[in-house]
C-alpha cells in the first residue's frame, strides 16, 4: 500500500472511493458492480467503463430493463467490452437472478449456478458488491505469487490459491479489497512474469 496507496475499488459511477469502504450504498450501485464484474471478463477495465457508460446513457443499467431490452440494443451498448454476444446473454441471465434476490445477499454457490458467472466473477461480486470478505484470485494474483516464489506452479487452481490466501490472511473486508486491488496495480506497473 505504501507504493501505490489505497485503490478504492470498485469504481461506482466512474469514481474510485479511496478510503471509503461504505460503498455500495444501494441496489443500483450493487447492480453496477455486478454488471462490471461480468463485463470485465477477458477485457480491460477501460473498455468496461465505456460499456457501462453506454448502458447508463440508454438507461439500461437496471436489471428489470436488461431482462426486457432487445438483444440487439444490449449487444450494441456493451460492444466495447468485447464478446458482446456472450456478455449480453450473461447480463440477461444475471439480471433475472438479481431480480429474484429481492435485496438479499446471494451465496457464492448461488452465483456460481448462474450461467456465465465463474469463481472470479462470483468472488468480485461478493467482495465489492455485497461487502462479503472473500479473496478474489485473478491472473495478476497468480503472476505475482509465482514471481515472489509464494507458489511454484503458475497453473495452480483458482480454489487452491484462494484457500491459501484465505488461510494466511485475516478475514477482513478492507484487507481483501485493497489486497486484490494492489496486486492488480502492482502487476500492471511492475510485474515481469507473463502467463
Amino acid at each position: 500500500m505504501e507504493r501505490h496507496g489505497p485503490q478504492g475499488w470498485w469504481p461506482i459511477n466512474g469514481i474510485y472511493h479511496k478510503d471509503d469502504y461504505s460503498y455500495p450504498h444501494n441496489e443500483v450501485e450493487i447492480f453496477e458492480i455486478c454488471a462490471g464484474a461480468i463485463l470485465t471478463q477477458n477485457t480491460s477495465w477501460k473498455q468496461v467503463e465505456i460499456a457501462l457508460e453506454n448502458l447508463k446513457k440508454l438507461n439500461l443499467l437496471d436489471c428489470g430493463v436488461i431482462v426486457n431490452v432487445a438483444d440487439t440494443v444490449l449487444k450494441d451498448a456493451i460492444r466495447p467490452a468485447g464478446y458482446f454476444n456472450q456478455k449480453a446473454k450473461k447480463l440477461k441471465f444475471f439480471s433475472e437472478f438479481f431480480r429474484c434476490l429481492n435485496g438479499r445477499t446471494p451465496t457464492r454457490e448461488e452465483l456460481l449456478n448462474v450461467w456465465g458467472i465463474g469463481p472470479e466473477s462470483a468472488d468480485s461480486i461478493l467482495l465489492y458488491g455485497y461487502s462479503v470478505p472473500t479473496m478474489v484470485i485473478d491472473t495478476y494474483t497468480k503472476r505475482l505469487f509465482f514471481e515472489f516464489g509464494i507458489i511454484d506452479d503458475i497453473k495452480i487452481s483458482y480454489g487452491e490459491l484462494k484457500s491459501l490466501c484465505e488461510s494466511e490472511l485475516q478475514v477482513d473486508l478492507k484487507l481483501f479489497q485493497e489486497f486484490h486491488a494492489l496486486i492488480v496495480q502492482h502487476c500492471k506497473s511492475a510485474s515481469r512474469v507473463r502467463i
